[in-house]
């Protein structure tokens, strides 16, 4: 069969390749054309555009790059319809996704969307728009096949594929190119210059008051090091590429920008400060809209503060120090893991992935 996968972000290269090689296992006929990044491509994929060409965060900065986008989305059209896929596999990425479903549907093309778009967090009316053109809806958080129960849109929930990720990573033996004999604070800014460029000063500005610990960066595979080095100041301070799982393994603990990135810290059993600033017009804008308690996935699926946000003009220099202060404390990491633990249950277990691929395959199938 012929699956077109779009993903447009670095989490949904990594959860769309690893759904494309459970996908070659049960059919040995696949063929992949996609949208997404380097690990797609090396499963085999024909990509059409690199996920790093897409990217944009805000509101203000969706509207500077609008008629990019809107060239994309015009261009993904033609192409979806140039190859006629037996389905096309939406990951995540709405605001492009959901148009080019809304077309999709039109041109009777078959579509399966893979990791829900955050509607319950806001413009929950998109609801009624994805039970119009989506065929097939795949979620990977608990709490989210209980909200579409609430619109009558049955959905799949297959567990969330970070499990396997993480649980894939720790059977097999991986070295930190990091020279240090010190412990280690992993940094984790963000993959899109326009985070990485708020967010990694505001970490970096108390690396002076922790003189006995290794501050690590975990360098986004979409930019280079030369970028990184635009924000260091201090010579003491690491950049490591591909490398966050095996970073996030040896440290103490974390500043995390908030995303995925929060989600893989804790599954390693690391205490993590979670930090968002935006811009001030997009930030407004949003705090107005999202109908959410948190902005972390952690607190979100325990729907209780688990790790401490430090959103907006929270996130400062005396903030961070307080915080990362408690981190270091084994009172407070021994709780920290508990609850942990207690999110790896509600998770769903491993086997995310391989469960998607079989359900896939099945309704294509019957159909």
């Amino acid at each position: 069969m012929k699956y077109y996968i779009i993903a447009g972000e670095a989490s949904g290269d990594l959860h769309a390749s690893n759904l494309m090689k459970e996908l070659k296992a049960l059919d040995t006929t696949a063929q992949f054309r996609c949208w997404g990044g380097d690990l797609m491509k090396e499963q085999g994929a024909q990509l059409v555009k690199h996920y790093r060409d897409l990217a944009f965060m805000g509101f203000t900065e969706v509207l500077m790059n609008l008629r990019t986008i809107l060239n994309n989305i015009s261009f993904c059209k033609k192409d979806v319809l140039a190859h006629r896929p037996d389905v096309l596999i939406l990951v995540d990425y709405p605001g492009f996704n959901i148009r080019i479903a809304e077309f999709a549907k039109t041109a009777g093309i078959k579509i399966f969307y893979y990791i829900s778009p955050q509607i319950w967090a806001w413009k929950q009316s998109r609801v009624h728009k994805i039970k119009r053109v989506v065929d097939k809806m795949f979620v990977i958080l608990p709490f989210e096949k209980e909200f579409y129960q609430r619109f009558n849109f049955p959905v799949d929930f297959v567990g969330h594929p970070l499990l396997d990720a993480v649980q894939n990573y720790s059977t097999t033996l991986n070295t930190l190119s990091v020279d240090t004999d010190k412990p280690i604070i992993a940094l984790l800014p963000g993959s899109r210059k326009q985070e990485i460029s708020t967010m990694l000063p505001l970490m970096l500005s108390i690396k002076k008051q922790y003189k006995n610990y290794q501050f690590v960066i975990a360098g986004a595979p979409s930019q280079n090091k030369e970028f990184y080095k635009e924000f260091i100041t201090d010579e003491d301070v690491q950049i490591v590429f591909n490398q966050t799982y095996q970073l996030l393994q040896k440290s103490e603990a974390a500043l995390v920008t908030s995303g995925t990135a929060t989600l893989e810290t804790a599954l390693f059993g690391i205490p993590e400060v979670v930090c968002y600033k935006g811009g001030t017009i997009s930030y407004t804008i949003a705090k107005n809209l999202i109908k959410v308690k948190y902005i972390s996935l952690v607190n979100l699926i325990m729907d209780k503060l688990i790790v401490t946000e430090l959103i907006q003009n929270e996130l400062n220099e005396t903030n961070l120090k307080i915080e990362l202060d408690k981190l270091l404390e084994p009172i407070t990491r021994t709780k920290i893991v508990a609850d942990y633990n207690t999110l790896k249950h509600k998770l769903g277990g491993p086997g995310a992935s391989k469960k998607t691929a079989e359900l896939m395959v099945g309704y294509l199938r019957k159909s």
